[in-house]
């Protein structure tokens, strides 16, 4: 099943490649109107990615309804900012779009002292597009079997579970600080890798007994038995492992931590065109082949008013950057 699902995903990032090859044959609307020539999708991660497969899917349901051709213009690095940077300082017409989330927008302006973007200021937001459950799993052998046994085992031996993740500042990271918070305990060190994979193998082989990660990463695991899941971190259960308690529902009412990506546009963007594309990208999140796709990652459809969505961010810039401040965490 997870083979069928993978090769679903790698289907349709080769169905949706979208490349300057084709914009020869967009479609022209009519002078004046929007949008009348093609649009470049700026994505902040590689090709491949989970970002990059949302946005070629989308790409292609903007391409579908608005008649003109999605350029995916790749600009990975420098924790997403550099991709990030250049949306920011795009010219503000509606023909420069940027697919970002959680890292860059709400966890970044408090680990960066002196970021090149304000994720306020400087952009549009249009619409949140999916939500990323951070699950806590555990390797199988681990005696815990629920988060209160969790919390008991740190309690007994403070500062002695190490937890993986994929480097300080990453929302899984975030998440353990926050959890460690709110339940009064001292976990171990912070053993980070190099990327969700690597950290998933560890603590599946046993070195680093736990972790919190995407539901997108986990999930094949703990349906195999590899990982043990405890509990996610969103307000509600996923839908994806409706057994898991919330962390809240395990006694730490209120916890809510996740990951989200939404689609933005230059500050000064005119209204109408926002409202144009706010408006098709709402309805492509309710399209089969992308319901399909979010089934595949794992991904819980969001869709909002850009107001909402604004408002949301907000919110989750200065609820990440408490959890950066009581993480201690910084990058010069």
């Amino acid at each position: 099943m997870v083979k069928t699902k993978a090769r679903l995903a790698i289907g349709i990032v080769a169905g949706c490649a979208l490349t300057a090859a084709g914009v020869a044959h967009a479609q022209q609307g009519p002078a004046g109107a929007y949008p009348n020539k093609p649009i470049r999708i700026i994505v902040p991660f590689g090709a491949g990615t989970q970002t990059d497969v949302l946005a070629r899917l989308i790409g292609q349901k903007l391409t579908e309804s608005l008649g003109q051709q999605m350029i995916i213009d790749n600009r990975p690095g420098a924790g997403a900012i550099i991709g990030n940077e250049l949306g920011a300082k795009a010219t503000p017409d509606g023909y420069t779009l940027l697919m970002s989330g959680t890292g860059a927008l709400a966890i970044n302006p408090g680990l960066y002292p002196k970021l090149p973007y304000d994720p306020i200021r400087d952009f549009a937001p249009i619409t949140k597009l999916v939500i990323v459950t951070q699950t806590l799993v555990v390797n199988p052998s681990f005696p815990a079997k629920s988060v209160k046994e969790l919390v008991a085992a740190a309690k007994a031996k403070p500062a002695q579970i190490n937890y993986a993740s994929f480097g300080a500042g990453a929302a899984g990271h975030l998440t353990t600080e926050m959890f460690q918070h709110a339940a009064g305990i001292r976990l171990g060190n912070n053993v980070s890798f190099r990327g969700s994979a690597d950290a998933n193998l560890q603590v599946m082989s046993g070195q680093v007994p736990m972790m919190f990660d995407s539901m997108t990463s986990v999930l094949p695991h703990v349906k195999s038995g590899k990982l043990r899941g405890l509990a996610v971190s969103t307000a509600a259960r996923s839908p994806f492992l409706p057994e898991l308690p919330t962390v809240a529902e395990s006694g730490y009412s209120g916890f809510e931590f996740a990951g989200w990506t939404g689609m933005l546009a230059p500050a000064r963007t005119p209204g109408p065109v926002l409202d144009k594309l706010e408006k098709e990208l709402i309805a492509a999140l309710k399209k089969p082949d992308v319901k399909e796709l979010f089934n595949t990652l794992a991904f819980t459809p969001a869709g909002e008013s850009r107001h909402e969505f604004k408002r949301f961010m907000i919110s989750e810039i200065a609820k990440w950057g408490k959890a950066v401040k009581d993480s201690g965490t910084k990058i010069d």
